[in-house]
């Protein structure tokens, strides 16, 4: 069952997500730290306090596996195989410094596979959403846009990888590109450039946890690009802890 129908629903529930985030953006806030040592606001956790029944509303059968409710144990069954994945406000290290790179990702998830997701920005109120019955679209100002991902010209690649997560490894595997250009950009936008055909790679080295990609890996692949493990392995959801490994998302 694709769930196409319910996708400006989800839209409209992380717009307003992003509106409650905005309200903490120009003011003061406390930083605290998970035990994983990563930090995390107010924002993020308002915004996960107003997601999770908005979605249980919307979709009342779907477990929610959300990232600040997680890092407290609270983690549904999802052995049926349908589960939705929720990071209120990926990019917490952009959004304490202010930069604007980071957003709120909704994505939803059928046998493994990312079928529906939307990301927004909250600084700007813009809207990346897909699903695999519907395609790709870029909302803002209330319009909307198709989307989709560009033929690379291997000889000319731009890539873009993480602003806040760089490695040697990263760096020895961009070396290795005949790379026209190279974008920074924090949180799943960098998977949005490729789903609306502003860049052609995006390698990841290193952990990120499976609600930092799954909207981003819906809108990819609406788009019509993909992602994969760096062995060339499709990529899977639901595996243990919720633990990403690299991998590598493109377009055509």
């Amino acid at each position: 069952m694709l769930y196409s129908g319910i996708i400006d629903d989800v839209v409209e529930i992380a717009l307003s997500a992003g509106n409650i985030i905005l309200r903490f953006y120009d003011d003061q806030f406390s930083i605290m730290q998970k035990s994983d040592g990563s930090p995390v606001t107010a924002a993020d956790q308002a915004a996960e306090d107003y997601i999770i029944p908005a979605l249980t509303r919307l979709t009342p059968d779907i477990p929610i596996i959300a990232e600040e409710r997680v890092a407290m144990g609270q983690i549904p069954d999802v052995s049926g195989g349908t589960f939705w994945l929720v990071d209120p406000l990926d990019g917490t290290k952009e959004f304490i410094n202010r930069n604007g790179d980071f957003t709120v990702n909704i994505g939803l998830i059928q046998s493994g596979i990312p079928t529906l997701g939307v990301v927004s920005t909250p600084v700007d109120n813009c809207v990346w959403a897909g699903s695999l019955a519907d395609g790709a679209l870029r909302i803002k100002d209330g319009v909307q846009q198709k989307i989709s991902v560009r033929k690379a010209n291997q000889q000319k690649i731009t890539v873009v990888a993480s602003r806040s997560h760089r490695s040697p490894e990263l760096e020895t595997f961009i070396s290795e590109l005949k790379v026209e250009q190279s974008i920074s950009r924090g949180s799943s936008l960098k998977f949005c450039l490729i789903a609306e055909g502003q860049a052609d790679i995006y390698p990841r080295t290193g952990p990120t946890m499976e609600w930092d990609t799954a909207a981003g890996h819906a809108v990819l692949i609406a788009a019509g690009g993909k992602m994969a493990g760096f062995d060339g392995t499709q990529f899977q959801y639901a595996k243990p802890d919720f633990l990403n490994g690299w991998f590598i998302a493109s377009g055509k």
